[in-house]
């Protein structure tokens, strides 16, 4: 049976414009606006106070709802840490999972079902210790009770999280960029598009055509950078061979092929298989954080069948021989972009230990 498709495909229409559905529903975007600058005030003013880990914190966050390429930039934020001579380790939500009142901390191959789709990609391509919770300041505390050697904390979205006090701020936006500019429901923000404005950094996902020029994006309050993601060998889920894209291709080595993606914008990834020259008849796009209870491609015609690596972690128990899955690699504009962040990390680490003289951090 096939799944139904995404439900955020008809708003997701309307909030690229500012049409009927958008005036229709501007009262109540009023009060989505009231309700984030109230929280925001409150933590800014300390009414509200923020858990201050004893490391610096790193989050990677949107202001538009769903998937605009956080968790690529994540991975490529720990290993660029890592590289660096930083211990990192993840915080994030757990999104589908029911955790619990206590964080779950896990490392190496963890099971999506138990810690969600995207922690689980995570820690399998980082190799870093990651805790969930939907409160990210426990999760942080968790994480370090466990992995006392983690020095830097990124946070896997928890731009909105300000229970969680950070150093570093980086948005993550696509090509749709801030859509219409109104808030939840009227449009696609989850925060005021002037937010991007206080941030450190601004990430934009978008299309890189083959043999374009890579020109860094001039500093700026905030640093601006392009990023783009290329596609690596794909991956046997069953017996982890590996062949090139090539073999996929019209006239490659299997004669019929089909896609399918359960990730926030699936058609960002059917275009970055067509982009590599391959033509995957149907490409399947499933809701966000599809839970592979029930195999969507038993219906499917395809002598292969190439998902994304967030689709990969919940397909392994599935058992088709068909599945591929194709790695995606960050690629960035802005050649110092990590060498800036861990600049950053570093005052901020110093920063810390100067403080610490003043007493103990502030537990939940």
């Amino acid at each position: 049976m096939t799944p139904p498709a995404p439900r955020a495909a008809f708003p997701q229409r309307h909030w690229q414009h500012d049409g009927w559905l958008a005036r229709l529903l501007r009262p109540l975007a009023a009060v989505t606006r009231w309700h984030v600058e109230r929280r925001r005030a409150h933590y800014l003013s300390g009414r509200r106070p923020a858990y201050r880990a004893p490391v610096p914190v790193v989050v990677v966050g949107n202001i538009y709802i769903g998937g605009t390429g956080k968790t690529p930039v994540v991975i490529a934020t720990v290993q660029a840490l890592r590289a660096r001579g930083w211990n990192p380790g993840v915080v994030s939500r757990g999104y589908g999972t029911r955790v619990g009142p206590q964080p779950r901390v896990g490392q190496g191959e963890l099971d999506p079902a138990d810690y969600g789709d995207e922690p689980a990609l995570i820690a399998r391509a980082t190799g870093a210790p990651v805790a969930v919770h939907p409160r990210r300041a426990l999760a942080a505390q968790a994480l370090l009770a466990r992995h006392p050697q983690v020095d830097v904390i990124v946070s896997d979205d928890g731009l909105q999280h300000l229970a969680l006090a950070r150093d570093v701020e980086i948005v993550v936006q696509d090509e749709r960029g801030v859509g219409n500019g109104r808030l939840l429901p009227a449009g696609p923000l989850r925060e005021p598009a002037a937010r991007l404005g206080t941030v450190h950094a601004v990430i934009t996902n978008r299309p890189r055509a083959p043999g374009a020029p890579v020109d860094a994006i001039p500093d700026g309050v905030p640093r601006r950078a392009d990023m783009w993601l290329e596609p690596d060998a794909a991956r046997h889920l069953q017996s982890d061979a590996r062949r090139p894209l090539a073999d996929f291709v019209p006239g490659g080595a299997f004669a019929a092929v089909a896609a399918a993606a359960g990730i926030g914008n699936p058609a960002r990834f059917f275009a970055t298989l067509r982009a590599a020259g391959i033509r995957p008849d149907p490409s399947l796009a499933l809701p966000d954080h599809y839970d592979y209870r029930r195999s969507p491609f038993d219906a499917l015609a395809a002598e292969a069948i190439l998902i994304t690596s967030k689709d990969a972690i919940k397909c392994r128990t599935l058992g088709d021989a068909r599945l591929w899955e194709v790695p995606v690699q960050a690629r960035f504009s802005d050649p110092a972009l990590f060498d800036w962040l861990a600049a950053r990390a570093r005052a901020a680490a110093a920063a810390l230990a100067r403080e610490s003289a003043a007493g103990p951090h502030k537990l939940l």
